[in-house]
């Protein structure tokens, strides 16, 4: 039986895929990643040699998926470096043009910072923004002004076609040129606004500075920065319900948020995983790590990539009646790469440390002291304690980082619920 919030009509939803019950969505999901797997180890050379020897067939369970290697960003961004001459999708990519290994399908490519370049297929709605866009109170019909980037990176076009999906009419506001967007919002009278939450800032307070009334302008989709709530009630203060989500050039739309404005759900196609920073091990729900993607577009097949944002998943259904998970949004960058006395240390050699040792549950490596003079400080979580437990992880400390550390020892739950595998605590005076 679907989930209806009370007085929740069908439109309120975008498809009736929102309102499953959660365990055939499970399921769907599931059934589907054994032949994506092996989509991606024919047509992407770059998962190909990542899950070499994986048999695609038996990837059939959450626990499965967990155990193959997670791709994360900056490998990918290596992996395109090296490949420049050949191909500049480093492998990746299903689709491409004439000269490269696929030899066609690619509709439009972008170059994200880096550079990383991103292909864009042939698929209405290919970056799946059309959801997150319909929840923001966008209908067929509706003028959008997209103030999105439409040069070198896929935001405009990302927001475009999703936009497009839902039967609106869009204008390519583009970035900049804050004058000729306020003439534009003033003359063409769009009925809601997607952007950066700082450029329709920007642009509401110039109108306010020019005495121009923009209200035909009640709703909006925000994406690209951080949204705080002090900046939604300064924007509802003006008419406008804005509402953000969650996406990224490679994956397209990951999460979105929902009027009832508790976390962000996920999008219907993708697999999401929480796994503990510098690892691929999936935490227990509530608890604070890296937002691993296995997405299911066959064009761009990337199999646990690892965003290296931080994110938790929320209890329960979402207020709203759409019944897919929900997360908190961004919290931070899981990637705590330090330098400590000339010496870079990962939080993957915390986890490889934290791994040596059964009785650790969790583990922090605290950096303190003045630059220079720095200290290393081990936190672990554990039950009692141990007899020699702290000599024998110093120990390993200084076998896996090649550092000397400190060992301390605090009970389960101890620790801090924020993603941070290492804590630089130094001072920078």
């Amino acid at each position: 039986m679907n989930s209806f919030k009370h007085g929740a009509s069908v439109s309120d939803f975008y498809d009736a895929l929102e309102t499953r019950e959660p365990h055939l969505r499970e399921q769907a999901l599931l059934a589907a990643l054994p032949a994506q797997v092996a989509h991606a180890q024919r047509g992407s050379p770059a998962m190909a040699e990542t899950l070499r020897g994986v048999d695609a067939a038996s990837i059939t369970s959450r626990a499965a998926l967990a155990a193959l290697p997670v791709t994360r960003k900056h490998e990918l961004l290596a992996r395109q470096q090296a490949q420049r001459a050949r191909d500049p999708f480093g492998g990746f990519s299903a689709i491409g043009w004439r000269g490269l290994h696929a030899a066609g399908g690619a509709r439009r490519v972008f170059q994200s910072p880096g550079p990383i370049y991103e292909p864009e297929g042939a698929a209405p709605d290919y970056w799946r923004m059309a959801r997150a866009i319909h929840a923001a109170g966008f209908r067929a019909g509706d003028l959008v002004h997209n103030s999105f980037s439409y040069h070198l990176t896929p935001a405009g076009s990302m927001m475009e076609t999703g936009a497009h999906a839902l039967g609106c009419t869009v204008f390519a506001g583009g970035i900049g040129n804050t004058e000729l967007q306020l003439q534009a919002m003033s003359e063409l009278r769009p009925h809601g606004y997607i952007g950066t939450p700082s450029f329709l800032k920007i642009a509401l307070e110039k109108a306010a500075e020019q005495d121009l009334a923009l209200p035909s302008l009640t709703k909006a989709l925000v994406s690209g920065e951080a949204f705080p709530p002090s900046l939604r009630e300064w924007l509802r203060a003006r008419g406008i319900e804005a509402y953000q989500c969650y996406a990224t050039a490679d994956l397209g739309l990951v999460a979105y948020e929902t009027p009832a404005r508790e976390g962000l759900v996920l999008d219907e196609g993708v697999l999401v995983e929480i796994v503990r920073p510098g690892t691929g091990d999936p935490v227990p729900e509530g608890e604070v790590g890296e937002v691993v993607v296995t997405t299911f577009n066959p064009d761009y097949p990337l199999i646990r990539f690892g965003t290296g944002d931080l994110s938790a998943v929320l209890p329960g259904p979402c207020p709203s009646g759409r019944t897919n998970t929900r997360i908190r949004g961004w919290l931070g960058r899981a990637d705590q790469t330090t330098k400590v006395r000339g010496m870079f240390v990962h939080p993957g050699q915390v986890a490889e440390i934290a791994r040596r040792h059964a009785e650790v549950r969790r583990a922090r490596l605290v950096v303190s002291g003045e630059m220079a003079n720095d200290r290393m400080t081990l936190r672990i979580e554990v039950e009692g304690s141990p007899e020699g437990l702290a000599q024998r992880v110093a120990e390993t400390i200084r076998d896996v980082t090649k550092l000397r550390g400190e060992v301390e020892l605090a009970p389960p739950g101890a620790l801090p619920n924020d993603g941070k595998v290492i804590e630089d605590a130094r001072s920078y005076r």
